[in-house]
């Protein structure tokens, strides 16, 4: 059974950064392409960033620059640091694994508020 857990969402004043983990429980954690999506309120789910098993990293326009995706494969886990967070990136971010089939996390809030 796969299972993927979320944490570190929570409110951050624009400017600032948080950092979002994902505890995989999975078999052969390394051979998955993971993935952090969000889903703002009224719009539809959209890839933020992905690393593959080989850890090549793929971002979205809008966080190129700003955020960065990682993976610990030791860990079963993958990491997205966000940094210079807009009002526009306040969203539920949710983690993806995906090979063959995917599987997602129950989502984590993030908001950006002055």
């Amino acid at each position: 059974q796969v299972q993927l857990v979320e944490s570190g969402g929570g409110l951050v004043q624009p400017g600032g950064s948080l950092r979002l983990s994902c505890a995989a429980s999975i078999r052969f954690f390394s051979i998955y392409t993971m993935g952090w999506y969000r889903q703002a309120p009224g719009t539809e789910r959209e890839l933020v960033a992905s690393i593959t098993s080989g850890g090549s990293a793929n971002y979205a326009d809008s966080v190129k620059g700003r955020f960065t995706i990682s993976r610990d494969t030791a860990k079963n886990t993958v990491y997205l640091e966000m940094d210079s967070l807009k009002l526009e990136d306040t969203a539920v971010y949710y983690c993806n694994a995906n090979w063959r089939w995917d599987f997602w996390g129950q989502g984590t809030q993030v908001t950006v508020s002055s």
